[in-house]
């Protein structure tokens, strides 16, 4: 199933989806700083409550890039098979049962509604750097079979709210490459299957996402840190494999989240206060160092999206922004 294209020319898309809220710009002529938190694999149910929370008290949206093995029991695991692998075969294993499934649907489903973002991070979680294009396409069928007749599958029906379907073939517009294994075979695909946008390269720091006029690629930004200010990857799993070589030490937890904060921190601060280019942090559903990355992410989230200068969306909500502005600043002739 091929998404409904979402690369309008800018006067349409202005016509139908005109700036209001949190992506409202001030009249005081600076734009407001982007702030762009996504996780991946999306899979525990706690932590997608309390993510909806943290966002909820902080006037912020999310994107959260699903793995849809975690919409199939284990019990029902043969019937997935990615390209290249056996059936019922899974790189984040499956869900325990299907009432843990209907809970995680009823928190996705709620989530939308909230002016969340739902993105595509494959079933399986396997690494696709040598998938051809036909590969990349097979798994983004899987994933929308999956998800789009997941209600249904899980015995839960009769629950499935109105318009799932339609969020699943229109509102589905982004996709994360499983360990950011990005590929000229899967950017055409994702053009091929409508994707607006691909979130799995890396760039060198905060910069506006490339576009080519059928696919937005969003850079996750190298930034400094540590005593040393060496740069890495904003996402919490790259800050713990570089703090405890991956392996889990609650007993440092303070620690790391301090360092953790304070890089987030000046990242965005840097931002803030000079060319306010969007920044992304990205996490997991997973409490690496007994959470001390998620619990960064929160004091920064809850000190900075409540400014009204600042703007703390989704993809999809970046790439509106960063097209006007960019159109903007054509029309201004800089």
């Amino acid at each position: 199933m091929f998404r409904t294209a979402f690369l309008l020319s800018l006067p349409l898309a202005l016509a139908l989806s005109p700036m209001t809220g949190a992506q409202a710009e001030p009249a005081d002529g600076r734009p407001k700083q982007m702030l762009i938190v996504s996780f991946d694999g999306v899979a525990d149910n706690r932590l997608w409550v309390k993510s909806r929370d943290i966002a909820r008290r902080s006037n912020a949206h999310f994107t959260y890039f699903l793995s849809c093995a975690h919409l199939i029991p284990r019990a029902d695991a043969r019937t997935y098979q990615a390209p290249g692998q056996k059936p019922g075969r899974s790189n984040v294993g499956f869900a325990p049962d299907q009432q843990d499934v209907a809970v995680r649907l009823d928190q996705i489903w709620q989530a939308h509604l909230e002016g969340h973002e739902i993105g595509n991070h494959t079933c399986g979680h396997f690494d696709g750097r040598d998938w051809s294009k036909a590969d990349w396409l097979e798994e983004f069928k899987n994933f929308d079979r999956v998800v789009e007749n997941a209600w249904t599958a899980n015995g839960v029906g009769d629950k499935e709210p109105q318009g799932w379907a339609d969020f699943v073939r229109r509102d589905i517009r982004g996709m994360r490459a499983p360990y950011l294994s990005e590929t000229p075979d899967l950017v055409e695909a994702e053009k091929a299957a409508g994707f607006a946008y691909d979130a799995s390269p890396v760039a060198r720091g905060p910069q506006y996402p490339e576009e080519d006029g059928r696919l937005a690629r969003f850079g996750l930004p190298l930034i400094p840190e540590g005593p040393n200010q060496r740069r890495i990857v904003g996402m919490d799993y790259n800050l713990f494999v570089r703090h405890s070589a991956g392996l889990d030490h609650p007993s440092r937890s303070a620690e790391f989240e301090e360092r953790a904060y304070q890089a987030f921190r000046a990242a965005f601060d840097t931002q803030y206060d000079g060319e306010r280019l969007p920044l992304q942090l990205g996490f997991h559903f997973v409490e690496m160092n007994g959470g001390a990355y998620w619990r960064a992410m929160e004091r920064l989230v809850t000190e900075v999206c409540p400014r009204p200068d600042v703007a703390c969306v989704t993809y999809s909500q970046a790439l509106e922004m960063s097209r006007d502005r960019q159109a903007v600043a054509r029309a201004s002739g800089l």
